[in-house]
Order: C-alpha cells, then structure tokens, then sequence
C-alpha cells in the first residue's frame, strides 16, 4: 500500500471526495495533530454531563413519588452494588444485564418509565450522530481515529441505565479536549467524570472504617447499603494504566480502592446515606465526599502513600500516570492499533521511550508513531472495526448529513453498538472479533444498502482510484469496472479487501 493510501486509510479513516494528502502524506498526519478541533461544529447542542445527571435525578425522584402515590415501595437509596468478584489478570468482566421487573398494565407509573426511556433512547442517538458526523466531516481523520482510540481505551458502557445518556458526554467532555494533551490529564478528567465513576460504582463506595460507616454503626437500614467497591480501582489497574501482569496484586486493588474512597457524583445520593455523607454540590459535579473516605496510610506497589482526603487517590493516580509499565501498556495498544494485531517490539519500545521521556505528552508519542516505518508497512495490516468501516464507507461516498437512527442502528446491525462493549476492557481491537464470515455478509448487505442511496452520484472508478492511491489492486479495479451499474460498482468498492482492511 502507498504512502498516501496508508495515511488516509491506516491512520485516517478514508478518503472524503477531493481529499489528498499532498506529496508528503507524513507532514499531512503532523499537521492534524495541531489542527485538530475538540469541539467540533457537529458536537455543538449535544448536552452536558451536569445537565444529564439532573435530568436523571429528576426522573428518579419523580418515580419515587409516583410509586409512593401508588403505594408501591420505592427503591432503597444509595445501595451499593455488591463488588465484582475477583477475576483472572486479563479476563472479561461481562456486563449482566438484570432481568426486566414486570409491571401491571395499569401502573402509573409505567408510562412515566416509558417516556424516560424513550427520552433516553434520543439522547444516545443524538450522540451517536453527532460523533458520526464529527468523524465524517474532519479534516484531521488521523486525530480523529485517536479520539476513538481513547474512548475505547476508556470504555464505559451505555447499557447500565445511569451512564445510557452521559456515554456521549463522556468521550466529548473527558477525551475529545485531551487528546492533545498528557496522558496523565486525561486519565484525571475520565476517572472524576460521573460516566466512569457511575459506571464502575465508584460514587457508592465507602471505607469501612470511614466517619460515615462509623456513624452508620447504629442505624442499621443504612449500615447494609454501605461497602467498599474495588471495580473502579481494578481497572485503573489493569486496563487504564499499568496493564495485566505487570506486577501488582489483589492487595494493592483493594488498598487503591480504600484510597478512592470519597470519590463521587454529586446530585446521586438519597435519604439517610446522603445527609451522612454532606456530598453536595450540583448534580453531576465531582465532589470528594470525607465522610466516605477510609483513613490511613496506605500501601500500593510497594509504596506507601500518608496524604490525607482526596490527596490519597491522587497522589495514587499520579504515580500511574507515567509509571513504567504503563508506558509499555500504552505503547503495546497504540502499536497494535496502527501496525497489527501482533504489535512490533521495536515500535513498541520506541513508543514506550517517547512516552517515559516526554512523561506522557501525547502528540509526542503520535509523532513517534508517525515516525516508524512499521507503522507504513505495505499491504494492510488490520481489519477494521464495524465502526471503522461505516464511517470510511460514510466519508467514501461523500455523507454529508444523517437520519437520527441511521447510524446508531446500523453499528447494532454490525455488531458494534457505540459505547456499549461488553466489558470495561472495551471493544477488541484484532482480526478475529470481526472477521467471521456472518460479520462480513452484514457487511455486504449494508454496503448494498449505501450504495443504493448513492445511485449515480458517484463514479466508482475514479473514487476507488482517489481512495487508495497507487494502492488499488487490478482484481478490484476491474471489477468495480465491470459492474453492471454505478450502485453495485460502489457497493463492491465498499466490501473490496483494500476496503475492508486498512
């Protein structure tokens, strides 16, 4: 594959009609990451996480009213799930969804349910669409692979009914503004973010030592509903920062655990917990609750950590922001991302130099990446996501607008809903997950369907040329050249092998 074709397909997400990285496809790449826009135009009434905590608190109060009408009774506040148990390094943690709870027909309060799910349901597709559109009309694809790159790094999942609506604000409030900046930055931003720490229950848990566990002694209708939660500190862990296998134990989870306790979501408390912890401020603010937090020393990696509050967890954070094995961590995913599914140890080790050196400055390590020759290796080297694919197959055939469920319901079609993996390891990131052979017969008939909206709008030839620049095989050339219309023509051009793999 060409130089050009590689920085629009490899590191890009496809062509647009027109778009051409210029004689130097390397300079092109470098420019992006300082012509990158956080806050792109498509992004710009998408709602704020604060905005979206007060809607769903709203919603959970007034269900608590109506249920209390009925005289049905209403759910106990501020329950801790129980913790997720203990798993091998590197395994999947599933998300278990629980099983409906019937309702009569005639419940009041089944209609109001009803309306906050549907209300729900456009908001995630709204922002589904927004971050299609964002992606189809950049100028700097090659930023924008990286967005989703982090997010994916970050998962939460939309299918636990508290983060449904804030997956969106998550990727556009905790990644987009720092993508371009340290990694150490934006590990802050995603683990105060309400999305992650509702998410992993991080805003439920309590030291069992802490002032509120302790004045709870006695009252023993809120002493149940209280524990300490070690999902949140578990994936920092293992998937955020140092990775599996690189050296720390059950011990240091549960002890970073005790050390992020007070973490939480303003706005989400009820009742009795909620008057012990004094966790004000606006819904969806992070706020540090002392009430909740355990006190002491505490011991991880081999360190001990003496500052008080809020301080501890950072403190923590800090340190794992540039530790050495999450170099290693980073460098291995970024590699395996842009040069296969077995990442090269020499781009690893590059990688993993660039960030220790830089303390984790991020476009510093996409220069290195941009730098490597194994990242222009020739052929294609990945296979691409269902959300990679429908958005070059987008940017291919010149989308410039979208229906409101289009885009939500064909990633559901494909087998990647956005911002729902089935675990906080996110969405894999090789060939096997994607390339059975019912995944690319989807594929076909989505292909089909896009290209009959396109009819003869497009001249599959010449767009196949312009897409992979001196990179088209003859096999494919020919038969877009022999299709019988220009439809099926664009509809072959979208299953090619160049087109499937990148």
């Amino acid at each position: 594959m060409a130089d050009k074709s590689i920085a629009l397909n490899r590191f890009g997400l496809g062509a647009r009609p027109g778009e051409d990285p210029g004689a130097d496809p390397r300079a092109w790449l470098d420019q992006q990451l300082t012509h990158y826009a956080p806050a792109p135009a498509a992004l710009a009434n998408q709602p704020a996480s604060g905005t979206l905590v007060a809607q769903f608190v709203d919603y959970r109060e007034r269900l608590a009213q109506l249920k209390k009408a009925a005289g049905t009774p209403a759910a106990p506040a501020a329950v801790a799930p129980p913790a997720m148990p203990a798993r091998p390094a590197g395994a999947m943690a599933p998300m278990v969804a629980q099983p409906p709870v019937v309702q009569p027909a005639d419940d009041p309060t089944e209609a109001f349910r009803k309306q906050f799910n549907q209300q729900s349901r456009d908001l995630y597709n709204g922002a589904v669409t927004a971050r299609a559109l964002a992606a189809i009309q950049s100028p700097a694809p090659f930023a924008e692979r990286l967005v989703h790159f982090w997010a994916n790094h970050f998962a939460v999942s939309g299918d636990k009914m508290e983060v449904t609506n804030l997956a969106g604000a998550f990727e556009f409030e905790a990644i987009r503004p720092h993508v371009m900046g340290s990694f150490r930055d934006m590990l802050f931003a995603v683990e105060r973010h309400p999305a992650m720490l509702l998410f992993l229950d991080q805003a439920v848990s309590v030291g069992p030592n802490s002032p509120l566990a302790v004045r709870a002694g006695n009252r023993p209708n809120v002493r149940r509903s209280l524990g300490l939660n070690e999902n949140l500190a578990r994936e920092i862990m293992e998937l955020h920062t140092l990775g599996v296998r690189s050296g720390y134990s059950q011990a240091d989870v549960t002890e970073f655990a005790r050390a992020m306790t007070g973490w939480t979501v303003a706005g989400f408390g009820r009742g009795p917990v909620a008057k012990l912890t004094g966790a004000t401020g606006r819904p969806g603010d992070f706020v540090f609750a002392e009430a909740m937090h355990e006190p002491g020393t505490r011991t991880i990696l081999g360190r001990q950590w003496t500052v008080p509050g809020e301080a501890q967890a950072a403190a923590v954070l800090d340190y794992l922001a540039t530790h050495p094995a999450t170099a290693k961590h980073i460098a291995t995913k970024l590699a395996r991302h842009f040069a296969g599914d077995d990442p090269p140890p020499k781009l690893v080790a590059r990688l993993e130099a660039t960030f220790v050196k830089t303390g984790g400055d991020l476009p510093s390590v996409y220069r290195t990446l941009i730098a490597s020759p194994e990242c222009w290796a020739p052929g294609t080297v990945k296979f691409k996501s269902p959300w990679e694919w429908s958005i070059s197959a987008m940017r291919a055939v010149g989308t410039q607008q979208l229906q409101p469920n289009a885009v939500p319901g064909l990633m559901y079609q494909l087998g990647q809903p956005v911002w729902k993996p089935g675990s906080p390891a996110g969405w894999d990131d090789v060939t096997g997950a994607w390339a059975a052979p019912d995944a690319v017969l989807r594929r076909v008939e989505a292909a089909e369907r896009i290209a009959q909206r396109t009819r003869d709008l497009i001249d599959p030839r010449a767009r196949a040329a312009e897409m992979f620049p001196e990179a088209l095989s003859p096999a494919t050339a020919q038969a877009i050249a022999r299709a019988e219309s220009n439809s099926q023509g664009v509809a072959l051009l979208l299953v090619a092998p160049e087109f499937l793999r990148r």
